[in-house]
């Protein structure tokens, strides 16, 4: 037998019809349906918590970066953090990669 006309035998209709066919696909839209509640929803909330703590930031506040290192904000625009890591040491990062604490680091 060759692979077409398998998959022709498996696309002619059945006896039972289409309700078959739905039946089919319900183990993969109860698949769907869980990944989404159990991954994608929480990671979402996640997010959009640290968001909020990074718009919260604001200068004198200390914060770790992605990288690991522990500075106090200097200046805050819309795209960068100004921090400052020992006296006089400035540095300029993106915004995206700062938590307000150590506890949202670990998060991510």
């Amino acid at each position: 037998m060759n692979v077409l006309s398998i998959l022709l035998d498996s696309a002619a209709p059945s006896a039972t019809g289409a309700s078959s066919g739905i039946v089919s696909f319900l183990p993969i839209i109860a698949i769907v349906i869980i990944f989404y509640f159990f991954m994608i929803r929480p990671q979402q909330k996640r997010q959009k918590n640290i968001q909020k703590a990074r718009e919260a930031i604001k200068a004198g506040d200390k914060v770790v970066t992605a990288g690991g290192i522990y500075a106090r904000v200097k200046e805050v625009s819309d795209n960068y953090m100004l921090l400052e890591i020992a006296d006089g040491v400035r540095i300029r990062i993106d915004k995206n990669s700062v938590f307000a604490s150590s506890e949202d680091a670990q998060q991510k």
